[in-house]
């Protein structure tokens, strides 16, 4: 099932309504993301898989800090 009725082909980047470029017949993707819900019920599953809080995790979220200005 589709997420969204618009969709993009992954390969040439073709606008359409199927789940099939027309033009390629390559893949189609949707083109806006899924709806956000702040109740969201797999939220701590994800959470937990994701190991959200580790030191690991942290390191790889992005910054945008300047580590120069840091050490003055």
């Amino acid at each position: 099932m589709v997420r969204t009725r618009l969709q993009r082909c992954i390969s040439c980047g073709e606008y359409g309504l199927g789940a099939r470029c027309e033009k390629c017949g390559s893949a189609m993707a949707a083109v806006s993301p899924m709806k956000y819900s702040p109740e969201d019920p797999q939220g701590a599953r994800r959470r937990k898989r994701m190991d959200v809080g580790s030191d690991e995790w942290l390191e790889s979220l992005p910054t945008t800090r300047n580590e120069e200005s840091e050490e003055e």
